[in-house]
């Protein structure tokens, strides 16, 4: 098979998602990277729909991009109206892109129903605005909207639209599953036959209502088209576009075809949290190739093979995408899920069985109490390190005290604490936005003389679970605290029926962990307040 064309559309298609929007800024930082890894189309936006976009196609002028191509989106004229006076179009040209895709309507339906006009009215406006932007020295792509449902109800015609495009001047001609609903060997059968009527090189846009839009793009891929479109993560309307994300390292990996440089597959994981975090969306965990939870593993039996040959439950290296291993910690794990730990972690494999076995078994009776160290890496590692490698606290508490005063209408909370820090007694006292937040302004107060790296770790996620609900105000919560230093984010777990109580412990994994992390120095170089361990773990 050739080489395909890869068609970015998230900063138009991506952003009729829910809940997603970008400023133009932020499209032209997206746009940026993905010329940096090779993509060659990335479609700005729809210039004639909002001064969001238009700001965009100005902004992006400043640059000059080495590998993309960037182009604007519009609709072909409207019905009774000359292509030179729609100021749709002229909007569209006024975006000044080399390349202007432009959709119309296959589907007879469509037609006579949304357009309400004739079906020869129809091919003219086709071919007449195709013909129009191309006499303004655009290259222009057809996005034949609803083309699958159309060429079920109507082939004749459907294939008539797309001669139309190709007599008006096509560079491209896209086949749309626009609603989502087509399965893929109808897929490869329907591209298959068009490219035996069209001559003119075809590409193919998905969409997510069937959970096929991946699957779909693959088919059309092995049918002929020439390129893809779809978005970053699969950011789309309704059930979202062909992701992307998984396309390109499906089409390198899987079918050997080559669409972005190889040397940029390395950089897809990094991608798709850089688009996710400008969308102010979560990055999926379980998304193939590029989540967190892609290469993770958590059964005994799996991690066992996986000490003997990665391969065994893994279909490709996670490096290649940017992605990495993890294993797990939970009630399924084994012995080997310890011994990886070791390895991974360098902490030596001079461990007992008998040892491996009692760690094993205490980890699982405190998950059996409701701790949960999936999303605890970090209150695991030092437990690791506290069981086999001689790890100690730098800090210990002494005695605690949280009050809570309502005046006013207004809650006021102050916490007073007093801790042994390497040996020296701190006595301190802090406010806060309720108790919680006052507890961890008060551990951060007692460290920062001893240990200014402190200041730099912010607490970027606090998640509490109640975990058996019917016992109510008695009931024994999780605390899960995410913290991060600007570079790396860890988690670290607390359980209790004190709510308090269980905040205290995440939050002094969290303090402990971050410390460990930032000294990275071996025990024997060890001076005056530092931390005793080496930390080799991963962020």
């Amino acid at each position: 098979m050739p080489n395909v064309e890869i068609y970015d559309t998230t900063l138009r298609d991506g952003t009729q998602g829910e809940g997603i929007s970008f400023s133009a800024k932020d499209k032209v930082k997206i746009a940026l990277k993905l010329d940096a890894l090779g993509f060659h189309y990335v479609e700005g936006g729809y210039p004639g729909s909002n001064p969001k976009d238009l700001q965009f196609f100005d902004l992006i002028k400043e640059h000059k991009l080495k590998n993309a191509r960037v182009t604007a989106f519009g609709s072909t004229r409207r019905p009774g109206v000359e292509a030179a006076g729609d100021e749709n179009l002229r909007q569209l040209v006024r975006a000044g892109t080399a390349v202007a895709t432009i959709f119309g309507k296959t589907w007879d339906f469509h037609v006579k129903y949304a357009l309400q006009t004739t079906l020869e009215e129809n091919l003219r406006m086709i071919r007449e605005t195709v013909a129009y932007l191309k006499q303004q020295g655009q290259e222009v792509f057809y996005d034949a909207e609803h083309f699958f449902d159309g060429y079920a109800a109507n082939s004749a015609y459907a294939l008539a639209t797309l001669r139309a495009a190709r007599d008006g001047g096509a560079a491209r001609i896209i086949l749309c599953d626009t609603n989502g609903g087509r399965m893929p060997d109808e897929i490869h059968r329907v591209v298959s036959d068009v490219a035996r009527e069209i001559d003119v090189p075809l590409g193919i846009h998905c969409h997510n209502d069937c959970e096929l839009a991946v699957a779909n793009s693959l088919m059309a891929v092995k049918a002929g088209v020439v390129q893809v479109q779809g978005t970053i993560n699969g950011y789309g309307e309704r059930c979202g576009n062909a992701n992307l994300i998984s396309i390109i390292p499906s089409l390198a990996f899987k079918y050997r075809v080559e669409s972005i440089p190889e040397k940029s597959l390395v950089e897809l994981t990094e991608l798709s949290r850089f688009v996710s975090e400008l969308a102010n969306m979560h990055p999926m965990s379980n998304q193939p190739y590029v989540g967190g939870s892609a290469f993770a593993h958590k059964g005994g039996v799996h991690v066992s093979a996986l000490l003997k040959n990665p391969q065994t439950y893994e279909h490709i290296e996670p490096e290649r995408v940017g992605n990495r291993r993890r294993v797990l910690i939970s009630e399924l794990s084994g012995v080997s899920n310890l011994l990886y730990k070791y390895q991974e972690l360098d902490l030596g494999l001079g461990i007992e069985k008998e040892d491996n076995k009692k760690l094993l078994q205490e980890l699982k009776e405190l998950e059996n109490q409701g701790y949960q160290f999936e999303g605890a890496e970090g209150s695991f590692e030092l437990r690791l390190r506290k069981a086999f490698h001689g790890y100690v606290e730098p800090f210990s508490l002494e005695n605690l005290k949280i009050l809570i005063e309502m005046r006013d209408g207004t809650v006021y909370s102050e916490a007073i604490i007093k801790m042994n820090v390497n040996g020296r007694v701190v006595h301190t006292a802090a406010e806060g936005n309720g108790p919680v937040n006052a507890l961890d302004n008060a551990l951060r107060k007692a460290l920062e003389e001893s240990y200014p790296q402190v200041e730099k770790m912010q607490l970027s996620d606090y998640k509490v679970r109640v975990l058996d609900e019917k016992d109510g105000t008695e009931a024994v919560v999780r605390v899960l605290v995410e913290t991060g230093d600007g570079h790396c984010a860890w988690g670290t777990v607390g359980v209790s029926s004190n709510i308090i109580e269980a905040s205290w412990q995440a939050l002094v994994d969290s303090i402990a962990y971050g410390l460990l992390r930032l000294e990275n120095q071996d025990e024997d170089e060890a001076g005056p307040g530092a931390i005793t361990g080496v930390f080799r773990g991963k962020c």
